[in-house]
């Protein structure tokens, strides 16, 4: 429910103002004074204001002024009467949104208002897109068809239901963020902001500010309110990643936050209420960490409430060919190129490579690669060094000696010896339909279409 406030010293326009917005499902609060509204800015989280600027001894510029100080997104819509036109232009000027002239109807406040707080929501779309550096038009789905995958999905479909907190543990490059979006979009937060920090890139004294923002005058350079990332997150997701590198200092912090489930500024004295999921992740042991005293314990088991493992890349190796496919087809469209598939040799030397960057290697290769050639197919030769000295491709027999009756037409002899050569291939390389696919020297979706007409699917 967005919350406004009327500042007036009139208490019969405070009144009328709050009957005519609160019945239209908005929080109303009033305030008689400049001081009164300031203190009721600092201390909640206030959509919109309406300001008289004729405060009785009160200059209504200067109030205007101290409450943008105070919380520069704040929108905020001057009432004024008609011998002050002049100020409210000034005001204009200032950074208010809007004013309205005494006296007003009551259907010209409803729309001013709605007007004024669509246009807040779309301002803090449009910061939330900023922050998490992410294009509107969706993100990088989890893709996978590997049982390791297959599990962790159905995890995150679970967990997705109910607003625990997640601990996400893997390797570098594995796909943290992606699976944390997902747990967010999957829920019922998805309208709400997702907020991405990570905790290493930011040096500690600065990260209590960012994560929970300060007062105009907390610190030097401090000449305006902040909030932070947790206030940013309000009804939404919060995902700290890199959570291992945090210092202990701010590890109590943070405790203190998932207990009580409320923040503090830095330089403030009121605490404030918060409603953000949050999302951790490392690449870290966080286990050792506690031995070595460099983690908090009570802070691992209020994070690990549910935890999520995501398996590097070299143990899920049926997963790649999904992923290639995903990346190739994504940067030929960014890039103007053709590619369309990639061939069963190229399938065959990633599948054997230990990808020790996991996601984030396979995905710049794949981006490296569609800048460079063009397809329509991705073959061995465009793949860098490393991979393609992996492994060496096992060549068939020189001889696979077939038998067919001698009853049997040219054609149906064809069929069977072709049956029996695809049977024998498979059984050489433990039915492996990649490799054999190589082997023979055929797509595997050839193969594939064979097995069936052969009944040799598994």
């Amino acid at each position: 429910m967005e919350k406004i406030l009327i500042i007036d010293d009139e208490a019969f326009i405070c009144e009328n103002v709050q009957r005519i917005l609160s019945g239209e499902g908005f929080e109303v609060r009033a305030a008689g004074s400049g001081k009164e509204a300031r203190d009721i800015v600092a201390g909640e989280e206030i959509d919109l204001a309406l300001l008289d600027l004729n405060l009785g001894s009160e200059d209504g510029i200067e109030v205007l002024k101290s409450l943008k100080e105070t919380d520069p997104e704040l929108l905020v819509i001057i009432i004024t009467g008609y011998g002050s036109v002049e100020s409210a232009v000034e005001s204009l000027q200032l950074g208010a949104f809007h004013y309205m002239k005494k006296p007003f109807k009551a259907d010209a406040l409803r729309l001013i208002v709605k007007l004024a707080l669509k246009t807040q929501t779309l301002k803090r779309e449009v910061r939330k897109l900023k922050r998490n550096n992410s294009p509107l038009p969706g993100r990088s789905p989890i893709i996978g068809k590997s049982e390791a995958f297959q599990e962790m999905a159905a995890q995150v479909r679970e967990i997705a239901r109910i607003p625990s907190t997640v601990l996400i543990t893997g390797e570098s490059g594995t796909g943290k963020e992606v699976v944390a979006r997902a747990i967010h979009d999957l829920s019922d937060r998805r309208e709400h902001p997702f907020i991405a920090i990570n905790c290493a890139s930011i040096p500690a004294p600065l990260l209590e500010s960012e994560l929970f923002g300060h007062e105009k005058g907390a610190f030097t350079g401090a000449s305006g309110r902040k909030k932070g990332l947790f206030e940013e997150a309000h009804r939404g997701t919060i995902f700290l990643d890199e959570i291992g590198e945090m210092d202990m200092a701010m590890q109590v912090k943070l405790l203190r936050v998932l207990q009580e489930r409320s923040i503090r500024r830095v330089g403030a004295v009121k605490d404030i209420e918060i409603d953000a999921r949050v999302i951790a992740a490392t690449n870290r042991d966080l286990a050792k960490r506690i031995e070595e005293k460099s983690f908090r314990e009570d802070l691992f088991y209020r994070l690990n409430v549910f935890p999520i493992n995501i398996p590097p890349l070299r143990e899920r190796p049926a997963d790649i060919a999904a992923l290639s496919a995903y990346f190739l087809d994504s940067f030929s469209r960014s890039f103007g190129r053709d590619f369309r598939d990639v061939s069963a040799e190229a399938e065959l030397l990633m599948a054997q490579y230990a990808w020790p960057g996991n996601i984030r290697e396979l995905r710049n290769v794949i981006e490296r690669i569609c800048i460079m050639r063009s397809g329509p197919t991705l073959l061995p030769e465009h793949l860098p060094q490393e991979i393609k000295s992996c492994v060496a491709v096992p060549p068939l027999p020189a001889e696979m000696p077939v038998t067919v009756a001698a009853d049997l037409g040219l054609e149906e002899a064809v069929s069977a010896i072709e049956k029996s050569l695809i049977q024998q291939a498979l059984q050489k390389t433990g039915w492996n339909v990649l490799q054999t696919a190589v082997n023979l020297k055929i797509p595997r979706g050839t193969l594939r279409y064979k097995m069936e007409k052969y009944g040799l699917m598994q």
